[in-house]
């Protein structure tokens, strides 16, 4: 993290596009918001805009704004984003959900600093610092033909890549004290319990965990019991030691497997859910459940085909 904060340092004070990229709950915003705040733009707002909000036709709308007319609706005409951003910082996020003839669009103005309002034929002229985000792998992206290989290069001058919280555990416990505040105390069992959880949500979903559990303390002290049942799964996506007493491995498997069912049954079959809980990715779980012949499985659970 303190190669992050040099990062930030150092990349501020540019008007270059910069590309931060991490798993959601990182804190990607957070970081365009300390890019801002620390660049010759700061007195202007941070103008900020989700694309996977977004169906595609409005988000044009959104960046680029439309005339009177333009299309069903648009009964005024409308300012883009783009032009709100006006010497100013304009945050995209999720990009990564950014459809192909949107990113055609982008990459106009990003190349020229022209645009047009939707329905218009009038050509405007913006100076806009551009910062996007993204919880995908870009570069994978557009190998798959998924991401437009010259807006790639175009917004990441410079990528700022957010590790998970489980790769940063020493962290835990800083966020802890400061989203605690003064007066609030955490019980070592409890403490131990959140260093050890594998945070699929990372630092968004330790916030949510901390919140409610200063819901159900008493006296402003923090205890095991306060802190909701899913912390108690295992990372069943990770290896198991063999037993130093030398009994076989199959006991693991069979708790793991047990582990699973019951999850999957508490949440209805619902794989997505399950897999959140468990702490491991969807892939993951989907591979447990062929190992442990789970997926047609239609005993102990009642697994909806959708999922």
């Amino acid at each position: 993290m303190r190669s992050i904060f040099r990062l930030i340092d150092r990349a501020a004070p540019s008007d270059r596009p910069i590309l931060i990229q991490g798993e959601s709950g990182t804190g990607k915003e957070l970081v365009a918001r300390a890019l801002h705040r620390q660049s010759p733009r700061a007195d202007r707002p941070l103008v900020i805009v989700n694309c996977a909000a977004l169906p595609e036709q409005l988000l044009e709308s959104e960046l680029f704004g439309h005339e009177k007319g333009a299309f069903t609706g648009a009964t005024v005409t409308k300012s883009g984003l783009f032009e709100i951003a006006d010497e100013a910082t304009l945050f995209i996020d999720e990009i990564g959900e950014m459809q192909p003839a949107m990113q055609a669009k982008l990459l106009r103005v990003l190349e020229d600093g022209s645009m047009q309002r939707v329905g218009s034929l009038r050509e405007r002229r913006i100076n806009v610092r551009v910062i996007t985000a993204t919880n995908r792998n870009l570069a994978e992206e557009v190998r798959a033909n998924r991401f437009r290989e010259d807006l790639y290069y175009r917004i990441n001058t410079m990528t700022i890549d957010l590790p998970p919280l489980r790769e940063r555990r020493g962290d835990i416990r800083l966020f802890v004290d400061k989203f605690l505040g003064p007066g609030w105390e955490i019980a070592t069992e409890a403490m131990e319990k959140l260093e050890r959880f594998h945070w699929p949500g990372n630092v968004r979903q330790l916030i949510n965990v901390i919140e409610r559990a200063k819901i159900l303390a008493d006296d402003q002290s923090i205890m095991a019991s306060d802190l909701p049942p899913e912390l108690d799964a295992p990372a069943v996506g990770s290896s198991q030691p063999v037993p130093s007493d030398g009994s076989s491995s199959d006991d693991l498997q069979s708790l793991q497997k047990s582990k699973i069912v019951d999850v999957l049954d508490r949440v209805g079959g619902n794989k997505t859910r399950a897999a959140r809980l468990l702490g491991i990715t969807r892939r993951s779980l989907y591979r447990l459940l062929e190992r442990y012949e789970l997926d047609d499985k239609p005993t102990d659970v009642n697994i909806r085909a959708d999922q």
